[in-house]
């Protein structure tokens, strides 16, 4: 938080990270912190944020992006010990709350998560327009475009 704007004067996660708010502190580091959420998908869902207000973990530096998904690594290890879980979710957000934060989710075979990501899958394997990105010439065309954009070009549909 360096320049103190409103958005991270109104930011919940800021608010954490500087002790003004409350929470169940799991793991930090110099630039990382995992919380318990609040409104929890399973016992023990966890949030990593950066300690630095920054709506979209692509733009966090790279320190700060090793930095976050070292402590997902190490809190979803400490889940996988302590409460057993299949597997541990992990999916990242900043939407709702435009603070980066990764959702890590103790997941079992059945619970709300496994059924939602199995209807998901489902999905993605089903509409006629998904099914058409599939296709080796779509699907060669994206990979080209991904290998050989130029990141200090904006894209297309953004200029």
């Amino acid at each position: 938080m360096a320049d103190g704007t409103d958005k991270e004067k109104s930011c919940i996660f800021c608010q954490i990270v500087k002790g003004n708010a409350p929470c169940y502190r799991i793991y930090e580091d110099d630039l990382s912190l995992a919380i318990l959420d609040v409104n929890p998908f399973s016992r023990g869902h966890c949030l990593v944020i950066p300690k630095r207000h920054v709506p979209w973990w692509h733009e966090l530096t790279d320190d700060e992006n090793a930095s976050l998904f070292k402590a997902a690594k190490v809190v979803a290890e400490k889940m996988m010990t302590v409460l057993a879980p299949d597997f541990v979710c992990m999916y990242a957000r900043g939407r709702r709350i435009p603070h980066t934060h990764i959702f890590l989710v103790p997941t079992y075979k059945g619970d709300i998560l496994d059924r939602f990501f199995n209807a998901l899958e489902l999905f993605q394997e089903s509409p006629p327009q998904l099914a058409a990105l599939r296709e080796g010439s779509c699907m060669e065309d994206v990979a080209e475009r991904l290998r050989e954009a130029n990141l200090a070009k904006k894209p297309k549909e953004q200029e």
